[in-house]
């Protein structure tokens, strides 16, 4: 395991349990000035990462940050637009902001990159790369683009909101896909295939009614009190009906009135 990896550990243990060396380090950076120039970065193996190295001509600056407060609405002024809002937002984060604050003072040197190095309650602790591109041993194409900080082009200044000038439009797209040699599908003409014939709906069945059947307990209580049921009746009358088949119609229909008529309606007659 390398220097590096211990290196890491080592200050990730000293935040995690917040032993004594990593209160006094807090302490000591409190008591200095918000911004201040140190000899050698507090964690190496970050500096390094993000392009520090132990040249003239790199300089590593300390920086330190308000955390801020609530940002909960308190009209407690009177709902204007002034009083609105106790505490805003300042739409960055506070690395950024630690980013920018250093670049306006030292104005002839640009930002390489930024790495958070501890925090208390009240403030946060960043150490921010600066490289002088008037240097002779500073080579790098970043250095020369005056800025960075200021328009978002660090890793903490693309971390709210994805920067325009990092995506290729759309011009450049096209050129880069009209230079490959297959880049699209040749465009073949399609036939027009005839649709498909539709089937024949399938059409539901008639439904057919059934006739209603007297249920079994009517039957068994017509039979105890000697009634005879619907079904009873036709049976005798198909019996009879052969009899009476040779009378014509007018006697047949004499006979089928008497037959219904009242017994007191008969013993009158008679």
């Amino acid at each position: 395991m390398g220097a590096y990896k211990y290196i890491t550990e080592t200050l990730q243990k000293q935040y995690k349990e917040r032993d004594q060396s990593f209160r006094d380090k807090i302490m000591l950076w409190r008591s200095q000035a918000p911004i201040m120039a140190v000899d050698y970065p507090a964690n190496l193996t970050r500096a390094r990462r993000l392009g520090y190295k132990a040249k003239q001509g790199y300089i590593i600056v300390r920086a330190r940050v308000d955390k801020g407060r609530r940002t909960r609405i308190k009209p407690m002024g009177g709902r204007k637009q002034k009083n609105f809002y106790r505490f805003v937002q300042p739409g960055m984060s506070h690395q950024a902001i630690a980013e920018q604050r250093v670049n306006r003072v030292y104005r002839n040197m640009e930002v390489l990159n930024s790495y958070w190095v501890g925090e208390d309650g009240n403030y946060k602790y960043f150490e921010v790369i600066l490289a002088d591109p008037a240097k002779a041993t500073v080579n790098i194409s970043s250095v020369i683009r005056a800025g960075k900080s200021f328009r978002g082009l660090t890793s903490a200044g693309n971390s709210g909101t994805p920067n325009k000038q990092k995506g290729w439009n759309k011009k450049l797209r096209r050129k880069l896909l009209r230079s490959k040699a297959f880049h699209y599908a040749p465009y073949v003409k399609s036939e027009k295939v005839a649709a498909p014939q539709r089937k024949a709906p399938l059409v539901a069945a008639p439904k057919v009614k059934r006739a209603k059947t007297a249920p079994a307990a009517a039957a068994a209580h017509a039979s105890e009190h000697g009634h005879e049921t619907a079904h009873e009746h036709s049976h005798e009358h198909a019996a009879h009906a052969p009899e009476h088949s040779h009378e014509p119609a007018e006697h047949a229909h004499e006979h089928s009135h008497e037959e219904h008529k009242h017994p007191h309606e008969q013993k009158k007659t008679s």
